[in-house]
């Protein structure tokens, strides 16, 4: 489920989810038979969470609601995981961006400004649109009678 295309917060979600089956897993020794099962993966997992949210229609979950998915994944054996599923997901807590990201969105921060005061410097400078002038039709004075 880690692309090179996914954004960070969707790979922030598969971490966050990963960490917490590695920290049950430690803590609990049944779950911990279960999630080393062989046939199970986290990337697997995260598609059936993903597919669980679709079917719901809802389009926020506490924490305990999704890893109550990812627990319900590693304990069945036979789960229904579905097609993988393209979208971006948003985890409630900050995602740090190293600093070669930083450096990288600062600088396309400027090649944008750079290019819209170039788009504007090229735009022909147009001239202001004077009224026209109408034909008056002139209207005889009291002193032309």
């Amino acid at each position: 489920m880690a692309t090179t295309k996914e954004n960070k917060g969707t790979r922030a979600f598969n971490e966050t989810i990963k960490a917490y089956l590695e920290e049950r897993a430690e803590n609990d020794a049944l779950f911990a038979v279960k999630f080393a099962n062989p046939s199970k993966s986290v990337e697997e997992c995260v598609t059936f969470i993903l597919n669980e949210v679709k079917k719901s229609g809802c389009c926020g979950f506490t924490d305990a609601e999704v890893f109550g998915m990812a627990t319900h994944y590693y304990d069945e054996e036979e789960i229904e995981v579905g097609n993988p599923i393209n979208c971006q997901v948003v985890v409630n807590h900050t995602v740090e961006l190293t600093e070669e990201e930083k450096e990288q969105a600062r600088q396309d921060a400027i090649n944008k400004l750079r290019d819209e005061e170039m788009k504007k410097m090229r735009k022909p400078i147009q001239p202001r649109k004077t009224a026209e002038k109408k034909n008056q039709v002139e209207q005889p004075s009291l002193f032309d009678l």
